[in-house]
């Protein structure tokens, strides 16, 4: 087990965007959720969101989210922040979920900026009040243009940091002047929400990132976010150049969804990696270049290759 500092950080500093499992039937796996949530704070993270992008949130029941938050707060919420994945594109359903995870006893929200319906930005602005007004559990807003449509502006970010629940931002739109900005005139907690970007967004004053490539490497990032936080930058780069292949093999192939539970399955740590439709697992020729990164990372990619009987 890794010991993680002390922080008074309402959302962690390590933050896993928790996939999750199912059986091979397709249904949630509630007990492979909970021992996946135990190794992960066991080997480093002190947050986890539960039902975001890399959950499947958007194929998920809305019952079977709040049965996440439960089984995930109830198995590792004394020792880590669970952060609910709450948001949708619909402001009613967003409260609604909201109340859910209070009630299943997370700690914080994650709430992505309202996607496919492109509001203007007063719009996000009373959206996110809207969720915010409607339970107790901090906010961690989730500014992820590449999905949502539109961003969320700097000037809108800056008003919605003045809002008591919003405590956080997950900034997944690699803009490196706009989250200067948010550093310099808010308080926000700002966690990098591209893996790739951890070290240069806690260089300028992120306080830790929300990660998928996490799930596979869960002891090298918590030793990049420890090295970023005390400042030693020589030993933050080392480990940041030895992350690059991993990152890649989780990030740029296929869906991250998709190749975290390949590789959690590849490591033995999940017993399949089932997805929901429209997710679907992947081909021999989609995998290549995966097990090629891990590879390069100093994976033995001859056993990788036998565990999943994918050709040389």
């Amino acid at each position: 087990m890794v010991e993680t500092p002390s922080r008074n950080l309402p959302f962690g500093s390590l933050v896993a965007a928790m996939v999750t499992p199912f059986t091979a039937d397709g249904h949630v796996d509630f007990d492979a959720t909970a021992a996946l949530a135990t190794k992960l704070v066991d080997d480093g993270c002190d947050g986890l969101v539960v039902s975001g992008t890399t959950g499947e949130t958007s194929t998920l029941e809305d019952s079977e989210k709040e049965d996440l938050y439960r089984v995930v707060a109830e198995t590792v919420g004394d020792r880590a922040r669970v952060i609910a994945g709450t948001g949708t594109n619909h402001t009613s359903h967003s409260v609604e979920m909201a109340r859910r995870a209070e009630r299943a006893g997370a700690h914080a929200q994650l709430v992505v900026t309202p996607y496919y319906n492109k509001p203007t930005q007063s719009g996000v602005l009373a959206h996110f009040h809207a969720v915010a007004e409607a339970s107790d559990l901090p906010i961690m807003i989730y500014d992820i243009p590449g999905r949502s449509a539109i961003p969320i502006t700097t000037e809108t970010m800056l008003r919605l940091a003045d809002h008591p629940k919003i405590g956080a931002l997950k900034d997944a739109k690699a803009d490196f002047a706009a989250v200067t900005r948010v550093l310099a005139a808010t308080d926000l907690d700002v966690y990098s929400g591209d893996d790739g970007l951890t070290l240069p967004w806690m260089a300028a004053g992120a306080v830790g990132v929300v990660s998928v490539s996490a799930h596979v490497a869960t002891r090298a990032f918590r030793a990049l976010v420890d090295a970023a936080a005390a400042e030693d930058f020589v030993e933050a780069r080392r480990i940041h150049f030895e992350l690059d292949p991993v990152i890649r093999a989780v990030m740029t192939h296929i869906p991250g969804a998709v190749s975290a539970k390949q590789i959690l399955h590849l490591q033995g740590v999940l017993p399949n990696a089932v997805v929901r439709l429209p997710l679907v697992e992947p081909d021999r020729s989609e995998l290549e270049p995966v097990l090629a990164d891990l590879a390069e990372a100093g994976w033995d990619a001859a056993v990788l290759r036998r565990r999943q009987d994918v050709p040389a």
